[in-house]
């Protein structure tokens, strides 16, 4: 089996949120850890590497490089599935990177509110997928109709989770079902496996996502990036 495509090396060096000076880290809060750099392959993946991810600082503004303290994330384990919610999984139909770019489309699309993902974002995690980092789990009605869905990146154990959307009710909490399904498929250490989901919105709880700190998210994604790749990406076939 074909493992994801390393890219070149970043020319920028992040630094770990862990060992920032007390006082650059006033009441604990910091949550933008460095500003500007680019979004080629190998900055991303160093990024995520260093549990940060970039966010523009407002719209068509400067990329931060965020840590939250606390940090949202879904345990596997603990995946909150309602009897309604279940009932919506049987109407639709899933997929797994089969339409990425459409996906991050309508993540994108400028009429939901706090949009942050322009033109320079999508290519970017275009190109990422291309060589096998960035994943999409796609929910459709009636076969055709894509309806919603997620993205992100994975790395070893770790699936970072970018954004998701939906045009249908319950699409975008059937899209995150999926992906746990796929995270625990195989069964290779899924508990140890993470599923980080930035920020622990009240959609999200309802999901069971729950805060960690700063620093117990470090020792999690250490666990997780030492992690094989769920079995359905480790391939080299990722053109959608």
């Amino acid at each position: 089996m074909q493992v994801p495509i390393e890219p070149p090396p970043s020319r920028f060096d992040f630094p770990d949120p862990l060992a920032l000076p007390a006082s650059e880290e006033p009441d604990g809060e910091l949550e933008v850890i460095g500003v500007g750099a680019d979004l080629e392959p190998g900055t991303l993946l160093a990024a995520y590497r260093r549990g940060l991810f970039p966010m523009r600082l407002h719209a068509g503004g400067p990329i931060g490089w965020w840590s939250p303290d606390p940090r949202g994330v879904i345990p596997l384990d603990g995946l909150h599935v309602s009897r309604s919610l279940r009932r919506s999984s049987r109407r639709f139909q899933v997929t797994v990177d089969r339409a990425f770019d459409d996906v991050v489309q309508g993540c994108g699309d400028p009429s939901r509110p706090h949009g942050w993902i322009d033109a320079e974002f999508a290519r970017a995690y275009g190109a990422l997928h291309r060589i096998g980092w960035a994943h999409s789990v796609e929910v459709w009605d009636a076969g055709d109709a894509l309806v919603g869905g997620v993205y992100g990146v994975a790395i070893g154990g770790l699936f970072a989770a970018e954004s998701k959307f939906h045009r249908a009710t319950d699409a975008s909490k059937v899209a995150v079902v999926a992906l746990v399904d796929v995270l625990r498929g195989d069964g290779v250490d899924a508990d140890h496996r993470l599923l980080d989901v930035q920020w622990t919105t009240p959609h999200l709880a309802t999901l069971g996502a729950v805060d960690v700190s700063r620093a117990e998210y470090g020792v999690r994604l250490t666990r997780a990036l030492s992690l094989p790749l769920p079995a359905p990406w480790r391939t080299d076939k990722f053109q959608s």
